[in-house]
Parts: C-alpha cells; structure tokens; sequence
C-alpha cells in the first residue's frame, strides 16, 4: 500500500509516524510531495481542516533537507494574525524534528522578537503582506542579507487574497521579493474550494508564469479527492428577531459546541448579549474587540464544552477553536464558497457528520438564504477574481520602491515587477502624475520620494503606505487599563437622553469619559442597553448569479434541505408579494403610482451599468438596488425601444459618486479621472447587463396619456 510516506525525509517520517501516529498521508498530502519537492508552483485545494497546511509543509521541509537550504528559506503568508497564531506552535513541533526553527512577524510582535529575526533568521517566516511590505522599505532591515536564501513562499487562504486588493498588493511584493532574492521564488497556493482553481494558479504565478517551464514540470492544481456522498443535515429555519434567533440557539443542542456565524459585528454583539441574557455561556469573535479579547475567547471556547461561539469571518478562514459539534448561520452569507468553509467547520470527528442550521432573522432574508443553498445544492462555486483596474495599488507599489531602493531610475522602474502587468510601462500616466504633483522628485533619470508622499504618508516610518486597505476611524474602549476594543465613533457623537451606553465583547459599558485627541473612550461596566454599531462601506452588493437563484426561488424552486414550517410559510409569503414582480419569461417593467421599475433580477453591479447605460429611461436619482432598476415616471413602449435598441453595444461604466474615493486609499497619489475610473470599473458587471438586455422583457405598465 502507498502511504505516501515513503518520499519524505526521514526523520520527518519518524515523527509523522511516531510522534503524530499517522500510518499514512492523506490524498491530497500524497499528491503534493512530488510537485512541491520538484519546486513547481502549485495550489493545493481542500475543505476547511484538510491537512493543506501539512501537504505544503511537510514536502518543503524535506527538500529543505534534501538540498540543505540555509537562512530564511521559506516564507508563510497569510491573511490574519490570528491564523498565523494558531499556526506557530504546529510548526514549531515540525521544524524542531529536523532541527530547524519557525519564527512569527506580524503588527503585534515586539520589536526584540523582530530584532532576534533580524540578526539570525529562522529557517521559516510566518508573515502578512503588510509586514512584508514594511520589512521591504524599512531603514532596520537589511534586505539582501533576510532574503538571500529565500526559494518558497507559501500563501494560505490565497482565494481571500485574490479576491481583492490585498492580492494585488501581495503579487507585487512578491514579484520585488524575487529580484531581492536574485531568483525564481516557488509559489505555493492553499485554498479551500473554488470554482476556476487554474486561474487562481496562474494569477498567483504572476510574471513567473510559463518562465520555469523547460526546466520543472509544469505548474499543477492539486486537488483532494471528493469525498463519498455523506449526510450533511442542513436545515433552514425563520425566527424573525435577534432574540428568537437567542432563544432557539439557546434551546437547541443543549450540551454541545455551537460556532454561530452573524455577516456584521454589530448583529454578532446583539446576538451574544441576548444569549448571555439566556445564561448561555457565550464568547465572541471579530474584528473590533482586542485581541487580547478574542484569544481569550477563543482559547476558551476550544476547551470548554456547552457553549457558544458567536464570530464574523473572522473564524471562517481555518482557525483552531477545537472540535465543533454544530454550525450556525444567521441569514445568508455572501457566497456559496464562504458557506463551503462554515459547513467544513463541523463533522470532523468520526461518527459525526457536516451540518448547518440557518436561521433568518428577517423575512425578506427567508428567499436568499433559500437561493444560496439552491446553488450549492446544484455544486456552484463562485470563481475567484481579481478586482480590475489596480492603478491605486500602482501608485502606492513605485513609492514603496523607491523607498525601498532610495532611488529608482526613470526608465528602468518597471524592472522592479518583472514586466507584471499593471506594474510595468503601462504605469508611465501614473508614473508622470507622481512625479508632476511632488510626490516623486526627479533628479536627472533618478526618481525619489518627494515632499507630498512625506506629508500625505509618511507618518510613522510610511508605516501607512504598507496596508492597502483604508480602516475607519475607531475609537479603542478601554475598562481600567484592560482595552477590550474599538468602536464607531457615531456612537460617541450621536445625541442621547440619559448615559451613553456602548455594546462591545457582549457585556453593555457606561461611557465616562472620553479622550477624543487619542481616540479613547474609558467605561464602566453598565447593566443592559449597550448599542453596536460600525460603519462598514462597501457592502451588500448581490451578484448576479446569486440574485437570479432568488428569482428562481420565489418563482418556486426549493432547495434540497430541510425547511421548518415557519421559513415555509415565510416562504411562502415572500412569493405572493413577488408575484407581480418575477417571471419565468423574462424581465418586468411596472408601474406603482408613480414608481416605475424594471425589475432585472440581475445583481447590484448589473443593474448599476445598466441605469447608466440606459440613463435617459432612468430616474434622475438612479435608484438601483440588487433586484430592480427605477425608471422615469412618464416611460413609454417607444421610448425603451429606442433606448435599447443597440444597448448592448455601448455599455458604459457606471457612475460613481466622488464621496467613494474615501474608501479608496492611495487615491489622492492618482489623477482624479483615473482614480473614478477605477472604482466605476469595479462597480461594472457588463456580461450580467449584457445577458439582462438580452432577454424577453415584459410590459406590466398602464401608460400615461
């Protein structure tokens, strides 16, 4: 029989066998070796808990072995701190077998751990694009002597990354990693499933696609095998309020670990705070509370037993909270591959089996849910691409360059990225914007960092030129000297009768006083009627994909799992009001008083090109939302023949609001025409307008004389 042992070092083998008690790999951790110790690129897919972490692990750490590598050798990026938490102390058991050392650099590591890296660099780098954006430009790290003997870097969870503009962000330090190193760097991608994992590999590839070819086997997707059709209880329920949704979890599964998935930090507090009204011992998880907070909370919901963990994504994407006897979703999440990695959470344990309880807090919720679970009944996965446009990112990579180099010449700067696009020359318009507006000052063909980027970005070291992404003002809460984490600052402006109460890690908190120069907020511990609230721009846009399997549930189609007698009446409910709204046919325009809709059922981002497209039949507000278009009150059959008639040949981007440009950073180092550019070329679904204008559409109207 083939373990899948027998190619790896063996001293690694001693301890997989003897120390882990493993007889054999699993499938997906056979099929890696080879690949990975050949040096190709790869992406190694699997559900949640899937071992990918040890098939990338364990065939590096033997050919670290076999080829005697020296120095930092191999990089792990991922997208968390608290993933990379949870990953040290499993690395620190392999790497110790074969005498080698794992080290952890992340915003929250001291400066003598750093320090300690520094000087004697361990055999592997646990890391995040941002720390390794700020070891690139910073002044205290000597490059060439870190990353001299770098040959692999390792992204986990690379489908968050590709999604957005961290993967941009990500390829292009990867791409200046690479000529620090002086050599071809092996990428290795672990994912969970998705729908185009060859695209997602050649992405990752970046300029090094296709470079490698005559010398290794050609870059492979290394999938796990799919499972044997099992059992997987899912059930949808609707409860109708926060506290309904407290009481059911709080009735149901009594005795087990229940891992409860809420789309917003907000709905996560309320959620925890009515279940700790219900004597339910109860943790929580996201993004705004310490992380002191969160590790406690985490660490005691992995050993404890009865009880509940209430989270965002936050513990979507593979962290350890021990084994889980049920998942809980709150409403839907955004897509079918997130729910994939909530469902991969549970029946991990022999005799046990996946599942998922969803319960919808609103009816309208009731047919989305029904619709997502449509799509994965029918094994749709969402593919997984990069955002258009980078030119933001653009601008943000030839600054951090030339505070890397100090210096970058004005005609060979594209050398930095390897010819990548969009980092190569068609950056030049960028290129001269920064040059021209004093953000890079030009000496003979020597560019360097001018006075604007010191002014606009230069705080702290540049430390904010290493992150991509903007982080809303908050303000950090703090009881005593123990913070307990970050909220909105809304909450402390708005007008109130009576004390100002804050909702933060579950518990209600008396607001006392109030430190608005260093955005301080300090508290006492306060009965009930704390609020939650953050601002989150950016959200709630539905695909096109998803919102047709909502046209198609509210015309009739279930999904295969189990419905409870409420979300059927709800259901139900749902597709009386929608008559007049879907049809099997095709689209409707309608008339209600005086609001006329065409009702697409083609996601926000395609109905938004539309409006604009169409934008002489729109209203004069363009009200779009995910499901409908609003449309001019005196819309005759004349008017939309002539308007659509050679619409699909001219689509247009859609029409931004400037106010947008906040959430995008970097925008300021950027022409203003190519900075709207980008977001309307990010808010643009023109296959989905396209295949909305091509269908039979339907005239509900009675037109006005």
């Amino acid at each position: 029989m083939n373990t899948g042992l027998d190619e790896l070092n063996p001293v690694l083998v001693h301890h997989i066998v003897n120390t882990l008690g493993w007889r054999s790999l699993r499938p997906l951790q056979a099929e890696a070796i080879r690949p990975l110790m050949a040096g190709n690129d790869a992406v190694l897919l699997a559900p949640t808990a899937g071992g990918k972490t040890e098939a990338a692990c364990f065939p590096l750490l033997s050919a670290m072995e076999q080829h005697k590598w020296t120095g930092l050798s191999v990089i792990y990026v991922c997208p968390i701190k608290a993933l990379l938490n949870n990953l040290l102390p499993r690395l620190e058991s392999y790497t110790s077998w074969l005498g080698r050392r794992v080290a952890l650099w992340h915003g929250d590591t001291t400066q003598a751990a750093r320090q300690r890296i520094l000087r004697d660099p361990p055999d592997i780098l646990l890391t995040t694009p941002e720390s390794l954006e700020a070891m690139l430009v910073s002044v205290k790290v000597e490059q060439q002597h870190l990353f001299a003997s770098l040959r692999t870097i390792v992204v986990d969870e690379v489908h968050a990354f590709a999604g957005d503009d961290r993967g941009w962000h990500l390829l292009a330090v990867l791409e200046r990693l690479t000529n620090v190193a002086g050599r071809e760097i092996q990428r290795v991608g672990l994912s969970a499933t998705v729908g185009n994992p060859h695209d997602l590999l050649r992405w990752l590839q970046g300029s090094s696609r296709g470079s490698r070819a005559a010398e290794v086997i050609a870059p492979e997707v290394v999938a796990a095998p799919a499972p044997p059709v099992a059992t997987v209880d899912i059930e949808m329920d609707y409860v109708g309020s926060v506290f309904n949704a407290a009481t059911v979890i709080s009735t149901l599964h009594r005795g087990e670990k229940r891992l409860v998935f809420c789309d917003s930090r907000q709905l996560v507090e309320e959620l925890g705070a009515a279940l700790r009204d219900l004597n339910v011992t109860t943790f929580l998880s996201h993004a705004s509370l310490s992380v002191d907070e969160r590790r406690r909370a985490e660490l005691a919901f992995a050993e404890a037993r009865d009880c509940v963990i209430v989270s965002t994504s936050t513990l979507e994407l593979g962290i350890d909270v021990g084994d889980l006897d049920r998942v809980i979703q709150i409403n839907a999440p955004s897509s079918v591959a997130s729910f994939l990695q909530r469902l991969g959470r549970t029946g991990r344990r022999p005799g046990t089996t996946r599942n998922c309880l969803f319960l919808a807090i609103q009816r309208h919720e009731v047919p989305w849910t029904a619709a997502l679970l449509l799509l994965w009944s029918r094994g749709f996965v969402e593919p997984v691409t990069a955002p258009p446009q980078p030119r933001h990112i653009v601008a943000q990579q030839l600054l951090a360059l030339a505070l890397q180099e100090n210096r970058i010449g004005s005609r060979l700067w594209a050398e930095g990225w390897n010819g990548l696009a969009p980092f190569d020359h068609s950056a030049t318009p960028i290129l001269k914007y920064l040059v021209e507006n004093g953000f890079l000052d030009q000496d003979g063909e020597l560019l360097f960092i001018g006075p604007a980027a010191e002014q606009k970005f230069g705080r702290r070291h540049f430390m904010d030129m290493t992150a991509v992404f903007t982080a809303p003002p908050q303000f950090t809460v703090l009881h005593g000297r123990r913070e307990i984490g970050r909220t909105d600052p809304a909450l402390l402006t708005e007008k109130v009768d009576g004390p100002r109460l804050l909702l933060l890690a579950g518990r209600s908190w008396k607001v006392g006083w109030i430190d608005w120069k260093r955005r301080r907020c300090f508290v006492e511990e306060a009965e009930h009627g704390g609020k939650a609230r953050w601002h989150t721009p950016g959200t709630g846009a539905a695909s096109f994909e998803l919102t047709r399997a909502v046209r198609e549930v509210l015309l009739g189609a279930d999904p295969p799992v189990k419905l409870t007698r409420r979300a059927l009446s709800a259901l139900s409910d749902e597709r009386e009001e929608a008559e007049a709204h879907v049809h099997p046919g095709g689209t409707l325009v309608t008339r209600s008083s005086t609001d006329v809709r065409w009702w697409t059922w083609a996601g926000y981002r395609a109905n938004a090109t539309l409006a604009s497209t169409l934008s002489e039949l729109t209203d004069e507000k363009q009200r779009v939302d995910d499901v409908s278009i609003r449309l001019r009150t005196d819309l005759t059959r004349e008017m939309w023949r002539a308007a659509t008639s050679d619409a699909v040949a001219r689509l247009v981007l859609p029409d931004v609001d400037e106010r947008a440009l906040t959430g995008l950073k970097f925008n300021e180092a950027l022409p203003r025409h190519l900075a709207m550019a980008t977001l309307a070329s990010r808010l643009a679904d023109l296959e989905g307008a396209q295949r909305t204008l091509e269908e039979p559409i339907r005239f509900n109207v009675v037109e006005r004389r």
